[in-house]
């Protein structure tokens, strides 16, 4: 069964940085894409940050430049390196598969607000 267990969100100021931590089991992580994604309040889900197996990311425009996704395949984990926040960024948090599983974690909260 996979879990996708998402970690580091919360209330930071505009500027602010903030790291956010996605452990996956239950896959054979290191072969597989992953990628960020984010919901906020009345929108649909959408993807910001993908990273293949190999290590080439894509970054939705919206947060290039700004934020930093990686992946650590001995601990099963990737990253996202969140710089510059705006209130915009603010939104549930999720990891998953790149292109997703019908499974989603709990995601993390990130509120960007002064």
């Amino acid at each position: 069964q996979v879990q996708l267990v998402e970690s580091g969100g919360g209330l930071v100021q505009p500027g602010g940085s903030l790291r956010l931590s996605c452990a996956a089991s239950g896959i054979i992580f290191r072969i597989y894409a992953m990628g960020w994604y984010r919901q906020a309040p009345g929108k649909q889900r959408e993807l910001v940050a993908t990273i293949t197996s190999i290590g080439s990311t894509k970054y939705a425009g919206s947060v290039k430049g700004r934020f930093t996704i990686s992946r650590d395949n001995a601990k099963k984990t990737v990253y996202l390196q969140m710089n510059s926040l705006k209130p915009e960024d603010t939104a549930d948090y999720y990891c998953n598969r790149d292109p997703p599983l019908e499974d989603w974690g709990q995601g993390t909260q990130v509120t960007v607000s002064s």
